[in-house]
């Protein structure tokens, strides 16, 4: 089967899945409140064929592919998975973050590094997790993951007390699979995705075997239920909330009550050795090359909207608010610079995966700092502007018209109309719920800024880099400070 277009897409949903809104549970093929979500994830699929130059390329077994299944094996492909990294991105302006081609991403990650499960492991697994990448290959299957343990207890570990219960693990071993309970967060896309990976995040200790666990399931797999949160989509013209219009993810806790997962489907299963290297030996130079471009394309879009901003206030020439505009132009560059460099730099991880440098890991802790920022400036910039927007319905009014023409201008020759536009955009950007969301999910989808940053300390440690401090001191030719100082020998009298 060649890539799937929206209607195919959305054809595919139609499987009797257990998703609960509020206290409903509901079909989400005809459920309003999940409508606009559902054609904007369709709009994806329809995207990647409008620009099969960038996006699409050919499939191991005939076909049409998404270029994010592609299994890096050289510097080329690093460059094409770019190109298609940032088409993709640019669809929703970098405001989606987990579009099918982020696990898509992933999953060939994992595929990748066979060395890992001959190495450590039964390549047996191996063989299954590809057998299944053909799968979502073959059926161009939308995949959310979700992977953080419910530790709800921050006090004590993540498997310890309550925690121990209400995270993932599995509870028996049947002929025909594996049987696991307990809930998963978060998975952003749950609802409306076709399948769920379950892979390995944080490192797990010795005596935590249950929880090690890797797998694949449809979302409409018996025992598997998704619990919304409130929708933030909502149901006016594009025009009015470009963003909240389409693009609202959705996000949900899923629980697995007793969820038989098929032995085929099965890919960790208590080996802690493979489940602790899988994810390091992958997610920083594998993931974030599509991260980091998403974060690109959506910093590019808000320095072009807050210099919109800035002509439509009559305040671009202003020092300080030039000063604003380049400190969002600085990330951008900085981002831009990473990527590239991290790019350029690639290399073969093992087994012939050839990823970027690990040096792309420094966005992951600056990123969710840098796109905070950003949403503070909008709302710096704009003030009380971002609640002064007539809708475009109003300005075709025959009283109201005239009046919000009149009234509502922009600076500089600037339309009411467009001025209207530019700052509903930036609200929905930065201020309504959805852009709330979107702040929020910058913050955290790759883990909070202090993990990141120890995790980065501890590479450095592990990779010897240090040595400035004492080489200051060895190029003076001054001794360590308490090393041993020849002392005089006493002569007895």
């Amino acid at each position: 089967m060649t890539a799937r277009t929206g209607v195919q897409y959305k054809a595919g949903l139609n499987d009797g899945r257990e998703v609960w809104l509020g206290d409903e549970q509901i079909d989400i093929t005809t459920h309003p409140a999940l409508a606009r979500s559902i054609e904007g994830m369709a709009g994806y699929f329809d995207y990647q064929h409008d620009h099969a130059e960038d996006v699409l390329m050919p499939a191991p077994d005939g076909g049409q592919m998404n270029v994010s299944h592609l299994l890096p094996r050289s510097a080329e492909d690093i460059e094409r998975r770019h190109v298609a990294f940032d088409r993709l991105a640019r669809y929703s302006v970098g405001m989606l973050g987990r579009t099918p081609d982020y696990v898509n991403v992933v999953l060939a990650g994992h595929v990748a590094r066979r060395d890992i499960f001959e190495q450590y492991g039964d390549p047996v697994f191996h063989d299954r997790l590809a057998a299944y990448q053909r799968e979502v290959i073959d059926g161009d299957l939308a995949l959310t993951h979700t992977i953080v343990h419910a530790a709800i207890d921050k006090s004590t570990g993540e498997f310890e007390g309550v925690n121990e219960d209400l995270t993932l693990r599995v509870v028996d071993r049947t002929v025909d699979g594996l049987v696991v309970r307990g809930a998963k967060m978060l998975a952003t896309l749950g609802p409306i995705a076709d399948e769920l990976y379950v892979y390995p995040a944080t490192p797990i200790r010795p005596g935590d075997e249950a929880h090690a666990v890797s797998f694949a399931i449809p979302v409409s797999t018996p025992g598997v239920v998704s619990v919304c949160r409130d929708p933030y989509v909502v149901d006016m013209e594009v025009v009015d909330r470009p963003f909240s219009a389409r693009f609202d993810e959705q996000d949900a806790v899923v629980i697995f009550e007793d969820v038989l997962v098929p032995w085929h489907r099965v890919f960790i299963d208590g080996n802690l050795d493979v489940y602790n290297r899988l994810n390091g030996g992958t997610a920083t130079g594998n993931t974030q090359q599509q991260t980091a471009v998403r974060a690109c394309v959506k910093l590019e879009f808000a320095y072009d909207l807050c210099v919109q901003m800035a002509k439509a206030t009559g305040t671009d020439s202003k020092p300080e608010t030039a000063a604003l505009l380049g400190e969002i132009y600085s990330y951008l560059r900085i981002a831009r610079a990473v990527v590239h460099s991290a790019e350029v730099k690639s290399s073969d991880w093992g087994g012939g995966a050839w990823f970027c440098h690990d040096d792309i890991s420094s966005l992951r802790t600056m990123m969710p700092i840098w796109m905070a920022r950003v949403n503070d400036i909008i709302k710096t910039l704009g003030s009380h502007n971002l609640l002064a927007t007539p809708t475009a319905a109003a300005f075709d009014h025959p009283r109201l018209g005239p009046l919000v023409e009149k009234y509502l201008p922009g600076a500089q020759g600037i339309s009411a109309q467009e001025r209207a536009r530019i700052f509903r955009t930036a609200w929905d950007f930065a201020g309504s719920a959805l852009g709330s969301r979107n702040e929020l999910y910058e913050r955290f989808y790759l883990g909070s800024v202090g993990r990141a940053r120890g995790l980065d300390h501890r590479k450095a440690q592990a990779k010897g880099e240090t040595g400035a401090y004492r080489a200051l001191f060895e190029e003076a030719g001054i001794p360590e400070a308490g090393s041993a100082v020849p002392q005089p020998v006493a002569v007895a009298n």
